[in-house]
């Protein structure tokens, strides 16, 4: 499993709730065409946090490198509907962080530890 973690901090005058509605429906999507393995947006509570933590979180999960090249074609198509689902997300967020992580150790490093 490989997880997409992007930290977002929203326009001054986009309304939170339409952009986790922009988010549900465009991740939605990709559920359904079957390059998202699942997902979740959280916001920041009670304003507790450090300066460099955004607004708000949202983390993408992928079964593997594969699915994750899939997500990407996805976006990449010239289709109206990916296109517009894709602009209502990006067209309210001001100021995005992007990681991408994995579980750790994970097997394949495990394996070559073991070998050493």
């Amino acid at each position: 499993m490989n997880l997409y973690h992007c930290s977002i901090d929203l326009h001054h005058e986009a309304k939170a709730l339409s952009f986790a509605s922009a988010v549900g429906q465009w991740m939605g999507y990709l559920q359904e065409r079957n390059v998202v393995l699942d997902w979740r947006l959280m916001r920041r509570k009670l304003n507790l946090a450090s300066d460099s933590c955004r607004d708000f979180l949202l983390e993408v999960e992928f079964e593997d490198m594969t699915q994750l090249d899939q997500a990407f074609r996805v976006l990449g198509e010239h289709d109206e509907e990916v296109e517009r689902l894709y602009s209502n997300v990006s067209a309210l967020i001001a100021k995005a962080e992007i990681g991408l992580y994995r579980p750790f150790p994970d097997p394949e490093r495990a394996e070559r530890m073991a070998l050493i």
